[in-house]
């Protein structure tokens, strides 16, 4: 498996809505950071679902190395 595109060397903070589905961008490469706008097609890479169980800012990976999915872990400090 490659490692995906790095998108940005910071988390991005969303403010997620209780009962809301959110897809995270997984290979780098959408233009709609940090969800995925299908530019993975054809890639080995697939958009990871995030389901909001209370509305709350949630700092979502940008480097797209983080051991915790889509959430940030702080490897991009390691970058």
């Amino acid at each position: 498996m490659s490692k995906p595109h790095i998108a940005a060397t910071t988390p991005f903070a969303i403010d997620v809505e209780k009962g809301k589905d959110y897809y995270w961008c997984a290979c780098g490469l959408s233009k709609s950071q940090p969800f995925c706008d299908g530019s993975h097609k054809g890639g080995e890479f697939v958009p990871t679902k995030y389901s909001a169980d209370e509305s709350k800012t949630v700092y979502f990976c940008g480097c797209k190395q983080s051991k915790n999915g889509a959430l940030c872990d702080g490897t991009h400090k390691a970058l």
